[in-house]
């Protein structure tokens, strides 16, 4: 089942929390020989929702009303609420500059072989 939350996200109050930009990606990846990517498998479906979350994402169909229970897609904080929790997994890594996350794609990059299988 998909939800419109339209109406819901312009009661919004949008979250500031910052999301990395294209141009600064690039700008930490040109300075590397060794590049792995990879996905977080459903992402925003491993956040869970709070009681009052799950009250306002209810969807009304024709055989019942449903509540979400993980972060469904579509909700106007789902993107920045979800690049502070990857952040916030990383702490330490993030600031040495050979972890990259935008959302849910994580990026290695080393100058090094070795430093690369190390990282």
């Amino acid at each position: 089942m998909v939800g419109d939350f339209r109406a819901l996200n312009t009661y919004t109050i949008p979250d500031r929390y910052p999301i990395l930009r294209v141009h600064e990606t690039f700008k930490q990846l040109s300075q590397a020989k060794f590049i792995t990517a990879m996905d977080a498998l459903k992402g925003f479906n491993q956040s869970v929702l709070t009681d009052n979350s799950k009250r306002l994402l209810r969807i009304i169909v024709h055989c019942g009303i449903f509540e979400y229970l993980r972060m469904p897609f579509g909700i106007k904080n789902a993107a920045p609420h979800y690049q502070r929790m990857m952040n916030t997994i990383f702490p330490e890594e993030l600031p040495e500059g050979w972890l990259i996350i935008y959302i849910d794609d994580i990026i290695v990059c080393s100058e090094t072989w070795d430093s690369h299988l190390n990282d």
